[in-house]
Parts: C-alpha cells; sequence; structure tokens
C-alpha cells in the first residue's frame, strides 16, 4: 500500500520527535508512567532565627513542649498557612503522592529571642529525624522546612548540615527540597546536597505558604523527571540590619520585583533572595541569590548575576535609605504627631531582640506621653511573682519590671499603677503553638491614660486586634509602642491603620540596632562586607 506524501512527512515528524503515528511512543510512554508512578517524600522542619549575640543558649529543652516535636499528620497539619501548609496541599493534589511526617522540632520556646543553639540540641533532634527516616524509608523525595539563619555552637552552615545529613540517610538518588526565610545567611553550600531551595520574597512575609506549594509541584516534578534542577548562588558582599529590609518600598522593593520579572519572563526559573541576618555571627552572614532553571546553567547564571551586580549598584541605598530615629527623639516626634492630630501613631522599637528593654518606657515616663499603649515588656520573673500573688484586674501594682537580661535590655523600670487586665496571651505562643490557658499575661494603667502589656518572653505584635484578645481596645490610645522591626506593617501600614509610624531605637550601639560594628563578630568578616570594609568592588 502506497501512502500519500503528507501522511508519510507526518509519520517522519511523529519519529523525530519520538513519538509513533499510531499512538504514544516510547518516550510519551515512559512520560505518562512518570506521572502517574507512586512517590513517597519526608516532610522535616528545623528552623530557628538565632540571635548569637544574646547570652543565653537555646537547649534541647526549649524546644520540647506540648506538641513539639510532632511526627505524622501532627507534623503535616502543624502549620496550615506556612510553608508546611502550602507544601501539603499541592503534594495531596498529585496523584500517587505519599507524605511521611518525620519526627521534628517545631520551634523553640522562646521564638528569636534566644541565642546559640547547643551542639548537643542540634545533633539530638537532627539524630531523631535521620533515625526516622531510615526506618520508615526509602523515600524518593524529602521536603525540609528551614529558616537559614540557624546558628549552632560548633557548626558554621547548620542548614547545609542538615541537607548533608539527610542526603546520607535517603541516598544520592532522591530528590531534596528546602524552603527559607529571606533572612537567611545562606550561599550555595545546602544546594551541594539539596536539588531545590525555595524562599519567601516578602518582608513583612506574606508568602511562605506559596513558597511551600512552589517546593512541593517541583519537587514532584523533579522526582518524576519533568524538572532538572540548574542552580547558581550569588553572594555580593553586602550586610545590613533588620529593620532596613522592609520590602514595601524602594529600593528592597526594587530587588524583589526584579526577581519576580525574571521568574514571570522565563519559565521554570526561580529566583532567591536572601536579605541576610545580620544578628546571627555566621561566616555566610549577608546578602545572597539563589537561582534555578530547568537544565539550564548559562540562563542561571545570567540571572543570578544580574541579580547580584543590581543588588551592588543599589547598595548605599540599601544600606542608607531608611530613617531610624533615637529613641528620645522618636518620642518627641510622637508627642508632635498627636498635638497635629495624626493618630494613631506607631512606636516600632526595632532593636529589642530580647522582649524586656525599657528603654522605651524609659522615655515615655521622663518625657510624660499619654496615651500609650505598650505591647509588651517581657518579664517572665514579674509573671510568675504575681501569678503566685493571685493576681486580678483592680489589683493595685508598683513593681520594676523589664531589663535585667544584659545590658542591651537596660535597667528594671518602676510602674505604678492599677492592674488592667489578666489573660493567658495574644496571637501565636512560642513554638509557634496557640495560646494556652498555661500562659499569664498582664497589663497595668498608669500615668497619663497608658498601659503596659506585661509578657513572659518577647512578643512580636504585627497588628492592633491582637489586643483585643487580652481585653484592650487599640482604639482607645493615640500612641502604639510596640517591639517589632517591618512585620508590624502588615497590620499597622497596609491597611492605612497609622497615619505616622517612627522607627526608634537606644542612643547606646547595643545588639539589634543599625550600628553593626558595635558587635562582637567572631565568625563573620564585618571588613569584608559594605558598609564596613573599605575600598570593596564587586564581582
Amino acid at each position: 500500500m502506497k501512502l500519500p506524501r503528507r501522511t508519510l512527512l507526518t509519520m517522519l515528524c511523529l519519529v523525530v520527535v519520538g513519538l509513533s503515528p499510531w499512538g504514544f511512543g516510547a518516550q510519551a510512554a515512559d512520560k505518562r508512567i512518570n506521572a502517574t508512578k507512586p512517590v513517597r517524600i519526608a516532610v522535616m522542619k528545623f528552623s530557628h532565627e538565632t540571635v548569637t549575640f544574646l547570652p543565653y543558649d537555646t537547649t534541647t529543652d526549649d524546644f520540647i513542649f506540648e506538641g513539639s516535636p510532632a511526627r505524622g499528620e501532627s507534623l503535616l497539619s502543624s502549620s496550615p498557612q506556612g510553608y508546611i501548609g502550602g507544601f501539603v496541599q499541592v503534594a495531596r493534589e498529585h496523584a500517587n503522592v505519599e507524605l511521611v511526617g518525620i519526627e521534628s522540632p517545631l520551634g523553640s520556646k522562646k521564638g528569636s529571642g534566644s541565642g546559640w543553639i547547643t551542639k548537643e540540641a542540634f545533633d539530638y533532634f537532627v539524630d531523631k529525624m535521620v533515625a526516622d527516616l531510615k526506618a520508615q524509608g526509602p523515600f524518593d523525595g524529602a521536603y525540609l522546612s528551614l529558616h537559614g539563619a540557624m546558628g549552632v555552637r560548633g557548626v558554621a552552615k547548620p542548614e547545609a548540615e542538615i541537607a548533608r545529613r539527610v542526603r546520607e540517610a535517603i541516598g544520592p538518588k532522591a530528590m531534596i527540597a528546602g524552603t527559607f526565610d529571606p533572612h537567611g545567611n545562606e550561599d550555595g553550600e545546602f544546594l551541594r546536597y539539596a536539588d531545590l531551595a525555595f524562599t519567601i520574597k516578602y518582608y513583612p512575609h506574606y508568602d511562605g505558604y506559596l513558597q511551600g506549594e512552589r517546593a512541593a509541584r517541583t519537587l514532584i516534578r523533579s522526582i518524576r523527571g519533568d524538572y532538572k534542577p540548574t542552580t547558581e548562588s550569588r553572594k555580593p558582599p553586602i550586610i545590613t540590619a533588620s529593620v532596613l529590609q522592609w520590602t514595601g518600598a524602594s529600593p528592597w522593593m526594587d530587588l524583589v520585583q526584579r526577581a519576580l520579572t525574571w521568574e514571570a519572563r522565563e519559565p521554570d526559573v526561580y529566583v532567591n533572595f536572601y536579605y541576610g541576618f545580620a544578628f546571627a555571627d555566621a561566616v555566610d552572614a549577608g546578602m545572597a541569590f539563589q537561582v534555578m532553571t530547568n537544565g539550564d546553567p548559562e540562563l542561571a547564571e545570567h540571572i543570578a548575576d544580574d541579580m547580584a551586580n543590581t543588588a551592588w549598584r543599589l547598595r548605599k541605598e540599601l544600606v542608607y535609605g531608611t530613617k531610624v530615629h533615637k529613641m528620645a527623639e522618636g518620642i518627641g516626634l510622637a508627642k508632635k504627631a498627636v498635638e497635629d492630630g495624626k493618630v494613631p501613631v506607631v512606636l516600632a522599637d526595632h532593636s529589642d531582640r530580647s522582649g524586656a528593654a525599657t528603654w522605651l518606657l524609659q522615655q515615655v515616663i521622663e518625657q510624660k506621653l499619654s496615651g500609650v499603649l505598650i505591647g509588651t515588656v517581657a518579664d517572665e520573673d514579674a509573671i510568675e511573682t504575681l501569678r503566685k500573688q493571685g493576681v486580678k484586674p483592680g489589683d493595685p501594682f508598683d513593681m520594676k519590671i523589664g531589663g535585667r537580661l544584659d545590658v542591651s535590655a537596660g535597667d528594671p523600670v518602676r510602674v505604678v499603677g492599677t492592674v488592667n487586665t489578666v489573660s493567658g496571651g495574644m496571637g501565636r505562643r512560642r513554638g509557634g503553638t496557640s495560646a494556652t490557658a498555661s500562659q499569664l499575661w498582664v497589663s497595668v494603667k498608669f500615668g497619663d491614660g497608658n498601659v503596659v502589656v506585661i509578657s513572659p518572653y518577647l512578643h512580636q505584635n504585627t497588628n492592633p486586634e491582637a489586643f483585643l484578645e487580652i481585653g484592650i481596645n487599640p482604639a482607645d490610645f493615640d500612641v502604639i509602642a510596640i517591639k517589632s522591626r517591618v512585620h508590624f506593617r502588615r497590620g499597622y501600614y497596609d491597611n492605612g491603620y497609622a497615619r505616622t509610624i517612627l522607627l526608634v531605637e537606644p542612643e547606646q550601639p547595643f545588639l539589634g540596632t543599625v550600628h553593626l560594628e558595635a558587635l562582637d563578630y567572631q565568625h563573620l568578616k564585618l571588613d569584608h562586607l559594605y558598609p564596613y570594609g573599605k575600598n570593596l568592588t564587586y564581582p
């Protein structure tokens, strides 16, 4: 039988691309099979933003509390609106994908208000994770919910070490993906052992769930052969304090938008922008970029160079583009804003990493600022004393609160007034679990219409509605003084709530301020980074 010329040409084209003119060819059949083959993925979490300059370590006990460590479905459901929530949602939309929750710590009781993680604590939990991996294996892939600014005594790059040990446990053929906070101090080391990394882009951090979704989708594609991770990393020598890194304004917004533009114009491209975390004394602290492509090393290299070079061109604006007021000046400006009717005013003490600092409280009292809600001053000892006394609303109050922890926290400040509210805390408690009745938060009325909230640990208030949970109406105050760097903008700026926002810090260059030169770095070479080094060039 003689076939028509057009038919012959069609058959030839189909053969060239690997298809059969009488049905799907071998390549297509393999792809169809790969798209439905069973896949097992281990899910793990070990995340901590470590402030290594704080004078107390983070121990094994700090990661152990009700609900933590978690395993199985408890781990998979532990963060429904975060990285893990997004990862689980998308992974379970794929056919024949099994997720296995590996025993993992959910977070520290002290949040980011704690220092070096001990080597014993790190090994304790990583050993348990590896043992559980081996017991429940084999796996086709692993997902690691990490931070990027974990500091462990004796371990230079903890997240990379976690990836290395997971790689040893699951073997060379399995695929590994991680999700990160943009305050990670990362370079290319994690990707020596892992295949994929996805980082939140915004500060405040809005897109954790989205990055979890991306991680699941791309990890499954990689396992099934549809995505071939090819990565490039760049580390321009720039270091900045967290308060400067708000992505709601230029120039930080510009770098985020540039990363998003690359992802939009080039299919299968992912661009990670790590702002860096200066309060972890790590060898790799500072800014970094990672680019992933689907098997295109030249494109990955080009985009990585573009992002890093752009950051270097913007370095002056990145470092000096944010106005931070000294504490006394900020109180004066708040007074003027109240007089002018530009309320509510937010006084954001970005520098307090322990939560116990009293510098702002002192200035409120000394300058007789009225109508102020201070939320919060951390003082675990004061809370315990009040608990033993059976504290209740209406009780007279005369106690020194705050300070004590270290020089950056200042001295305890005497507050004389009346107990306003006694409650179980607001928002999410330490370690990321819900508030419980075992907590005790106390607020005290003092001065001219002022209220101070005493908490047992560092609390970063990010929205005014949270105060309603402890019986305080923020609308009753002209000024809200909080301990937050940038996250507060989600509830005070993005919705137009605050008419005046003032970033404040103490006169002294303490831990947490923009004066990084005052920190005693032992591992990081600060003079190798802009703006502290001389005659730096890049690349």
